[in-house]
C-alpha cells in the first residue's frame, strides 16, 4: 500500500457559518450504531439540514467541494470519529477554520484530512469568498503554509507534528504498517506471548 503524502489539496470549499459546531451536528448520534463508516456522509449535518433546506451542505453548488471553510471550536463536544469520517467521505479533504477541538482534530490527522487554523477575520473572508463564488478554486498549500483562492492569500497554522506527518505520509498508522509488514513479522516472532503451545 502506498503511503500518501499530502502537501497541496485544490478545489473549491463549503462554506460553514458558527462557532462551537460540535460532533452531533456533524453526524447525529443515531447514525452511530453502524458498524463500519459506510455512508455515514449521507447523514452530514442531517439535522441542520431539516432545519434549514438552504443549509450550504445541502446544495448542489458545494457537492464537489474538496475544502471546507468553518469558524472557532469545530467539532466539539463528543469525542466519536464518526464525525470527521463522515466529513471526509462527503470528499472533504481539507477544513479550515479558527479553531479545531483536540480529539477532532486528532481523528482528522489519523484520516489524512489537515485541519489548518487561520485568524477569525481570515475564516470570514473565506466563508464570503466561498458563498459569493462556489466556483473559486481554491489552494491549501501546506509546504508554504497558505491557502489562496480569486486573489486572497492567507497563512494557516498547523502544528509541527501533525505538518511533518502529512508531508512524510506518516499520518496512515495502517498504511505504515502493511507498508512495513516483514518488521511487524520480526517483531512478532520475539514476542513470547504470541507464541504458545
Amino acid at each position: 500500500m502506498p503511503i500518501e503524502r499530502i502537501t497541496t489539496i485544490e478545489g473549491t470549499a463549503l462554506p460553514l457559518r458558527g462557532d462551537n459546531i460540535d460532533t452531533d451536528r456533524i453526524i447525529p448520534a443515531r447514525f452511530l450504531r453502524a458498524i463500519s463508516f459506510q455512508g455515514l456522509q449521507e447523514h452530514l449535518f442531517e439535522d441542520d439540514i431539516a432545519q434549514d433546506r438552504n443549509h450550504p451542505a445541502a446544495s448542489a453548488v458545494y457537492r464537489n467541494a474538496s475544502l471546507m471553510f468553518v469558524e472557532a471550536n469545530f467539532g466539539c463536544g463528543s469525542s466519536r470519529e464518526h464525525a470527521p469520517q463522515a466529513i471526509r467521505r462527503r470528499g472533504i479533504r481539507a477544513v479550515i477554520g479558527v479553531s479545531f477541538s483536540e480529539i477532532f482534530f486528532g481523528n482528522s490527522v489519523a484520516l489524512g484530512m489537515p485541519c489548518v487554523s487561520v485568524t477569525n477575520d481570515d475564516a470570514r473572508r473565506l466563508i464570503e469568498l466561498a458563498e459569493r463564488n462556489p466556483d473559486t478554486a481554491f489552494v491549501l498549500d501546506l509546504s508554504k503554509m497558505r491557502v489562496s483562492g480569486a486573489g486572497v492569500d492567507v497563512p494557516v497554522t498547523l502544528p509541527s507534528a501533525a505538518r511533518e506527518s502529512f508531508s512524510e505520509g506518516t499520518w496512515d498508522a495502517t498504511g505504515l504498517l502493511l507498508d512495513r509488514f516483514d518488521q511487524v513479522e520480526r517483531v512478532a516472532a520475539r514476542l513470547p506471548y504470541l507464541h504458545w503451545a
